[in-house]
């Protein structure tokens, strides 16, 4: 029996979940890579460190309705990305779940998301998750607890992302940034946590957070620093994931 298949036993368990699928989102990123660079000053900086095999955990800040989908197209691998259940509905959740989305139910704490999103890992594959939960000034001062109990969970290295310009200064967070815009993604360098096994408490998923949200913040704000490029700020308007 293989690592992979002995780590779905493990607990939580996921070896009774169906592998998301992927390949409809293939011809999809070959579309939506040149559209992106068509459309935008798109640069992509330390791309060499962007682990090519291995489950990966993608930590980037966000800013913008155009997060998920510029990195779906232009990472180096295909993203099994989370986002909120509210989105999934009609055509578009079709294709969502066509190309191994995963909703989430915010309103409670959505246990087959997680799960699905261990298997995912545990399938050697990326997830992209965002730490701070919800669009804003991307500065990562505020983290949730998800990422760290995923890398606890699974052993994942994390890849901090600082994205700058997906959002303008004053623009809205439902929006897009205007044709022409300069964007940069910063990749930094993969990291590790102690994986650690079932039970984890929450204080110590806490304090993993912590550390982990050290690191994001210092990328950013050494990828601020490298390209020159500020993060958009805070705007006077409701928080769109309230």
């Amino acid at each position: 029996m293989t690592a992979e298949v002995t780590g779905h036993k493990d607990l939580p368990r996921t070896d009774d979940l169906p592998a998301l699928p992927y390949r409809f989102a293939l011809p999809l990123r070959r579309l939506a890579r040149p559209y992106f660079r068509r459309k935008y000053k798109l640069t992509v900086h330390h791309e060499d460190r962007f682990p090519l095999t291995g489950p990966l955990l993608m930590a980037p800040n966000h800013l913008s309705l155009l997060d998920g989908p510029l990195l779906g197209a232009i990472a180096p691998r295909m993203l099994h990305q989370l986002g909120k259940i509210e989105v999934f509905g009609g055509l578009q959740g079709a294709i969502l779940r066509r190309t191994g989305q995963i909703p989430v139910d915010r309103s409670t704490y959505d246990v087959l998301a997680v799960r699905q999103s261990i298997k995912v890992l545990r399938d050697g594959r990326v997830l992209n998750i965002y730490p701070e939960g919800t669009r804003g000034p991307g500065d990562f001062s505020r983290i949730r607890t998800g990422v760290a109990y995923l890398a606890m969970v699974t052993g994942a290295p994390i890849l901090p992302v600082a994205l700058m310009g997906t959002r303008l200064p004053g623009g809205d967070v439902e929006g897009f940034p205007p044709a022409g815009s300069r964007i940069d993604v910063v990749y930094g360098e993969p990291f590790a946590v102690e994986r650690v096994p079932f039970p984890r408490r929450h204080s110590d998923v806490q304090a993993v957070a912590d550390r982990i949200g050290d690191v994001l913040r210092a990328h950013v704000k050494a990828a601020v620093d490298e390209t020159g490029h500020p993060l958009p700020g805070w705007r006077d308007q409701k928080d769109p994931d309230d």
